[in-house]
């Protein structure tokens, strides 16, 4: 992968540090202080936006810091500035989900409707991109399925992170850009399934109704301090759940589907009886 360091994640810390910094100063009282809207502080704070250098050396001398501190906290902000590879596909809307894979320790993920990106073949990928939205240009159809396979290189670079999939029966039997598409698109799964840090599990028809069927999700994990993140995608918008409820509600729903899902050998084997389905 062209850069395994996170902007995202830098300025994620950065606004976590200053957050800490404010103590017990409201938002407002930072804002009115700095010549800024209480809008512009909680964006900082909570890694939306990146801190300027001006921005750091003002909340600095607000907030009466060392030279070290301040120093270090420079030194982030200039991190969390620089371009990480995917920027050059920032019509996609998901550079910050990006950014966090990048430094994930962990990707627990969920999908309901079609095979998770991490498995995806390019002509895979290609068809779902192309069913979701049938009037993209072809020139922007390649971008996006580019980026797709660039996100991929996670699964075999050096000390990858683990990556968790339950995915539900249907996207595995859901015909995408035909037969041979979708023999070799399963036949690509298993393969990555082999690997010693992918986790794969089914939830077969079988199991009825359950808790992923309200939407798909990815719970993302860190190293400390860092906190974990659930993304969650949808027509409204994509999400970024941080609270502790939001956390724990969807860690919750991840093991229960883990519990309820088909063990990883008899996924393989479902996976193998569906592949043939699709021809010889």
């Amino acid at each position: 992968m062209a850069d395994d360091r996170s902007p995202t994640l830098r300025r994620r810390e950065l606004g976590r540090r200053l957050r800490d910094l404010r103590a017990d100063r409201t938002i407002q009282e930072v804002a009115d202080a700095l010549g800024v809207s209480p809008p512009t502080i909680s964006r900082i704070e909570t890694g939306a936006r990146t801190a300027t250098r001006r921005n750091v050396l003002a909340l600095c001398e607000l907030y009466g810091v060392d030279d070290s501190l301040r120093r270090q906290l420079l030194d982030l902000a200039r991190q969390a500035s620089e371009q990480g590879w995917w920027h050059k596909y920032d019509d996609l809307g998901i550079d910050p989900l990006i950014g966090l894979e990048i430094e994930a320790v962990r990707i627990s993920s969920y999908e309901l409707c079609v095979i998770p990106w991490m498995f995806q073949t390019k002509e895979y990928a290609r068809s779902v991109i192309r069913g979701m939205s049938p009037r993209m240009s072809a020139n922007v159809l390649e971008e996006r399925a580019e980026a797709r396979l660039i996100r991929q290189e996670l699964l075999t670079r050096e000390s990858p992170p683990h990556f968790w999939s339950i995915v539900d029966e249907s996207a595995l039997r859901r015909r995408v850009g035909g037969a041979k598409v979708m023999r070799n698109q399963l036949g690509r799964m298993l393969e990555l399934a082999a690997l010693p840090n992918v986790t794969l599990q089914v939830v077969p028809f079988s199991l009825g109704a359950h808790p992923g069927l309200k939407n798909p999700f990815t719970f993302l994990e860190f190293r400390p301090p860092q906190s974990p993140v659930v993304f969650v995608e949808s027509t409204a918008g994509n999400l970024f759940l941080e609270r502790v409820a939001d956390l724990e509600g969807h860690e919750e729903s991840f093991q229960h589907l883990r519990a309820a899902a088909l063990d990883p050998d008899t996924s393989v084997h479902l996976i193998e009886e569906i592949e043939k389905t699709f021809g010889p």
